[in-house]
């Protein structure tokens, strides 16, 4: 299952507020506009693997969608199990508590980060491949390989030493090994190169359809994203003027995040 460091860092709630302050809200407006516009009509059979409290499940459900998630951190699953029309348990993005071609559609939205070889990102993809039905979507969330040097900067974790010793590492080789559970700065990561995406889908025996910038740079803007967030109108703006880039491959290490979108041949 999970690093005893990450599994900590969750038990501690550090998922609990991550999509409600700072960039969080425009990571989350983002996902659930790629995901309104991939996913297979409501009422399809929807895995959300790492779903952790069911942030995307209750919406989908709410929507129509019939949710099921699989998470590995215990006080996750019994959160996301009490929004309406969710079911949840414990289980592994490597070996997924599902049968065969169960699944309409399959979100791997958290477990890419905290599989730090390739061969086991490689079986959670494989897996995905296995449940989902022939040509359903499998849809999946990686950190960049930037991210974590551009954080430095907005939050000022440079002022702490251990910092750039933990970016030198993911700049190096994606991994970002914070076992200090004192230390704010996330937990233990792997941290994506855009161009590493495509091969290790296809290893996993599924086809890339495409790669999008989650937030772009603007995750970066501070204090005055949230002034953004705040007006409906600017925000619609926003999104809008995000979806005409999201495929832009200059962008896609500018963003904090990226979604590749495969499917089952």
């Amino acid at each position: 299952m999970l690093r005893s460091e990450v599994m900590d860092y969750y038990r501690r709630g550090g998922e609990r507020d991550r999509l409600a302050d700072g960039q969080g809200p425009l990571e989350y407006l983002r996902t659930w506009d790629v995901l309104t516009r991939v996913l297979p009509s409501a009422p399809a059979e929807v895995l959300d693997v790492g779903g952790a409290t069911g942030v995307y499940a209750g919406p989908l459900a709410a929507a129509g969608y019939r949710v099921h998630v699989v998470d590995p951190v215990p006080e996750h699953v019994a959160e996301a199990a009490s929004r309406p029309g969710v079911t949840a348990e414990v289980g592994d993005a490597r070996e997924l508590p599902a049968p065969d071609r169960s699944a309409d559609a399959v979100m791997l939205l958290g477990p890419l980060y905290h599989l730090l070889d390739r061969a086991q990102r490689v079986s959670a993809w494989r897996e995905a491949g296995r449940v989902v039905r022939p040509g359903g979507v499998v849809v999946a969330a990686m950190i960049s390989r930037w991210a974590s040097m551009f954080d430095g900067f907005v939050h000022a974790y440079y002022d702490d030493p251990t910092f750039q010793g933990l970016v030198e590492g993911v700049l190096v080789g994606g991994v970002h090994d914070n076992v200090d559970p004192e230390k704010s700065f996330f937990t233990s990561a792997y941290f994506h190169h855009p161009e590493e995406v495509a091969g290790e889908v296809s290893d996993a025996g599924l086809v890339v359809e495409r790669v999008v910038a989650v937030e772009g740079p603007l995750w970066q803007a501070g204090p005055r994203l949230a002034e953004i967030l705040a007006d409906p109108e600017r925000t619609e703006l926003m999104l809008d003027m995000l979806r005409r880039v999201e495929e832009e491959p200059s962008l896609l290490g500018a963003s904090s995040h990226f979604l590749a979108v495969a499917r089952h041949p």
